[in-house]
């Protein structure tokens, strides 16, 4: 197959958990498939543009200069000026008649057999008529992380401006998964979701499970300390951020209670005002980014999933499961993920019961030894991504094989906003 893949950003640093699914499926249909691969570039490295090339065989880049960092004034000054649009922020931030006119330019050759939106991101510069099928990849059903951001949320002029966003990404969302002719989900969880907000759809929503390099993630022969918790991922993304600092604020306390030499580590890239000043007011880590997150799992006792918003997967779950690592997550962190309560990791969803669970493993080497070798057998046996690819490689092959004339397209939020040529 002759594939244009659509991203919003290059894949390369692999610092998010979206970004390693896409590279890690990518890497495996690269060696069978044709893939040219289109993406915002922003100021950096040019070695993160050639190596994209491992995973496809053509890159076509859009300069982007860096978004503001999330809680920074400069931030919200951008965010207000999506105020009055009609697409949600997190969408339209993404518009551009540059990146448009690209993806057009592409099409307009007619070597693709196929082209994939991956997220919904690039929807929003997508022609409204496509001389190829086209594939929708979903990681998360992004409205229902906006209606958990809103339900989180107390009354006031922040839940309201959440809410307004929930509405235009239901709306966004519900077009675009209407206009596709293959949506992909990554969970029976999500495919579910989308189908009962956006159903009956043309054709049922195809589920690609999440997997894990199991030879990467491997346990490591290293001293553990025995009473250290981690938590990993991109720490500007809200649900991590709102989960973390809610744990540290009203779980953590009521653990060092029991255990008062309880230390965490928060691991990931880019953390928030709010997510930094854990460190002084708590006495936690915050590392920022780091080159490779496994020193860090590997020294912890229990790895801690504490969110309390979320949609799609958690890699970093089966990050941790690989290394043979226990796990305690609320029901929403593990959603979506083949895994059972007791024995595969705990789930505990209010305050005092995450706390009790992290106590009790804490306190007991043997069952985090037994809870950490059953997660390492499961993903091992289920979810390399060697296997996992092969779900993604049929569905793309059957949705190749239909008919190239797309189906006619509503009017959608997309058309009442920047179309190529027209300027911002």
């Amino acid at each position: 197959m002759r594939i244009l893949w659509l991203s919003a950003g290059l894949l390369l640093p692999l610092d998010k958990g979206g970004k390693l699914r896409t590279w890690h499926l990518l890497r495996h249909l690269a060696a069978r498939h044709d893939i040219e691969f289109l993406a915002y570039a922003e100021p950096g490295p040019a070695a993160d543009i050639a190596g994209m090339r491992a995973v496809a065989r053509e890159v076509h880049v859009v300069p982007r200069q860096p978004a503001p960092a999330k809680g920074s004034l400069a931030f919200y000054a951008e965010a207000a000026r999506h105020v009055v649009r009609t697409l949600p922020y997190a969408v339209g931030n993404y518009q551009s008649p540059e990146y448009a006119a690209r993806v057009q330019d592409l099409l307009a050759s007619g070597r693709f057999d196929l082209v994939v939106c991956d997220f919904l991101p690039p929807v929003a510069n997508l022609p409204h008529h496509l001389p190829c099928p086209a594939v929708l990849f979903t990681h998360n059903v992004e409205a229902e992380i906006w209606r958990r951001h809103v339900e989180m949320t107390p009354p006031g002029p922040r839940r309201w401006l959440l809410a307004s966003q929930h509405r235009r990404m239901l709306r966004f969302e519900r077009d675009a998964v209407r206009r596709f002719d293959l949506v992909l989900a990554v969970s029976d969880a999500d495919a579910r979701t989308l189908e009962r907000l956006y159903g009956p759809l043309p054709r049922p929503v195809h589920v690609v499970p999440t997997g894990v390099d199991t030879e990467y993630f491997a346990p490591r022969e290293t001293t553990v300390r025995s009473r250290h918790l981690v938590f990993t991922g991109s720490m500007d993304w809200l649900p991590n951020e709102d989960g973390i600092v809610h744990f540290v604020r009203d779980v953590l306390p009521r653990i060092r209670h029991v255990e008062p030499s309880t230390t965490l580590a928060i691991v990931g890239r880019d953390p928030t005002p709010a997510v930094r000043a854990l460190a002084a007011e708590y006495g936690v880590t915050v590392t920022g980014r780091v080159d490779d997150v496994r020193p860090f799992i590997a020294e912890a006792a229990v790895y801690i999933v504490p969110l309390r918003i979320g949609g799609g997967t958690r890699l970093k779950i089966f990050e941790a499961m690989a290394m043979g690592k226990p796990i305690v997550s609320t029901t929403i962190g593990a959603e979506g993920l083949p895994v059972d309560d007791g024995l595969h990791l705990l789930l505990a969803d209010s305050d005092e019961a995450f706390a009790h669970a992290l106590v009790r493993l804490l306190q007991n080497q043997t069952e985090r030894a037994r809870l950490g070798d059953a997660a390492r057998h499961l993903v091992k046996e289920r979810f390399d991504w060697a296997s996992v690819s092969g779900h993604l490689e049929t569905a793309l092959a059957g949705a190749a094989s239909r008919s190239a004339a797309s189906p006619p397209v509503t009017q959608s939020v997309t058309e009442l906003e920047l179309h190529p040529g027209e300027s911002r």
